[in-house]
């Protein structure tokens, strides 16, 4: 699965649920999940991470219409076995849900989870997850943590557990204000823990550090094979779905719909991290091209001298995978490769507008990364008034374009 059509399984050999993917593999695709037009896409997500909704918990919802004890997952799930140097098979839309028993908040995340038999699954985090926090939290006092997997969730359940956002802010809850409403929730039934209402199959378990699964090797977003150790593994109890559940699969590796719902939630909290810091940001792209993690067009408005590098060290220092950073102006749309590369060969000056970082730290996925750290780069595409003092573009006048587009538009 890549671009094209979502597509749907009806009849999967060995499972009687159905599966679908390639559902949000375009930023077009997103917005119209949110019912928003794809230009307010970023708006509405930096609106959503600075003022969320308490989710409502409802008395009963569809995820739990049937009920499985001590589910053996490889038979109740028809998960994939996407690659062949990959050891087992994946659910890769899981949003899991966890509880910070000493604040009270809590945390939603993405974390691939590889099926090992029976009621087991080894959980991929980082250390420096959150979940992983919580879990590390949970362990120091004797504990194991409470974790629900959802599957099948709502686009803007699957953008906010996506979000860079600080530990003890709830994901839910910026889910809510991405829909415009608060999330209905449900209590899980052998967890302390609330779940989307709506999704289509929850599975509820603990996590425990003191079990680990060797993972070998699993693919990443960048297209290339990944050794990353052992994991920790989860136990679940019980798994509850809706009666015609869809099991969602997303494409793990170099595929739009993983690098996009990553890179589309980055951008927004880049952007509001450069709009914090007092940088003229217009948008920021982080798109498929970058693998969604590792490049960033920044677009900004009227600015001074100083303030596209400004923008690059304000990046650098939010989010460590980050790795090149392209300044461009507005009249450039961040996300169209094709403008951004036009700029880049009209505007930019390498021996000037170039700034290389090296010795920077990054995170475990990057993949020419050395003893963590990485060179990072950082172009100025942005026109200055010393180079030229006309930057007028040679464009047809505007009621032309105007008149043709009409005449198109009624032609269809």
């Amino acid at each position: 699965m890549a671009t094209g059509p979502a597509v749907q399984f009806d009849a999967v050999k060995g499972h009687a649920l159905r599966a679908v993917g390639n559902l949000l593999n375009s930023r077009e695709r997103i917005a119209a999940g949110l019912g928003l037009p794809t230009g307010a896409l970023q708006q509405r997500t930096i609106n959503a991470i600075a003022q969320g909704l308490q989710p409502r918990r409802v008395a009963t919802g569809p995820c739990q219409e049937i009920g499985v004890d001590a589910p053996d997952l490889v038979r109740e799930l028809p998960a994939p076995h996407f690659f062949p140097q990959e050891t087992g098979a994946y659910i890769t839309a899981g949003v899991i849900v966890a509880l910070d028993r000493v604040t009270g908040r809590g945390n939603a995340s993405y974390a691939r989870l590889k099926l090992l038999g029976g009621d087991r699954a080894m959980v991929g985090i980082a250390p420096n997850h959150h979940l992983a926090v919580l879990a590390r939290a949970a362990h120091a006092r004797g504990d194991k943590l409470e974790i629900a997997v959802t599957i099948g969730n709502h686009p803007a359940v699957l953008i906010a557990a996506t979000l860079y956002l600080r530990l003890g802010d709830d994901e839910l809850e910026t889910a809510g204000a991405l829909l415009g409403e608060a999330l209905e929730t449900v209590r899980c039934q052998t967890v302390s823990l609330d779940v989307p209402a709506h999704c289509e199959i929850v599975l509820e378990g603990t996590l425990d550090l003191d079990e680990q699964h060797e993972e070998q090797l699993v693919s990443e977003y960048h297209g290339i094979y990944e050794p990353y150790g052992s994991g920790p593994v989860a136990r679940f109890t019980r798994l509850t779905r809706r009666s015609d559940a869809l099991f969602q699969v997303i494409q793990p590796g170099y595929y739009p719909e993983h690098t996009l719902i990553g890179g589309v939630a980055i951008a927004a909290g880049l952007a509001q991290t450069l709009r914090a810091a007092a940088v003229p940001v217009r948008e920021v792209a982080v798109g498929h091209g970058g693998c969604g993690r590792l490049d960033a067009v920044v677009s900004l408005g009227a600015h001074r001298p100083g303030e596209p590098r400004k923008a690059m060290f304000a990046i650098w220092g939010h989010v460590n995978l980050i790795k090149n950073i392209t300044v461009v102006d507005e009249d450039v749309d961040p996300w169209d490769a094709a403008q951004v590369a036009w700029a880049v060969a009209k505007r930019m000056r390498a021996d000037r507008d170039l700034l290389i970082v090296p010795g920077a730290r990054t995170d475990r996925s990057e993949p020419i990364k050395q003893d963590g750290v990485i060179a990072k780069m950082g172009m100025d595409a942005t026109r200055r008034q010393a180079d030229r003092p006309d930057w007028t573009r040679a464009l047809p006048p505007p009621e032309v374009m105007q008149r043709v587009a009409a005449r198109r538009e009624a032609l269809e």
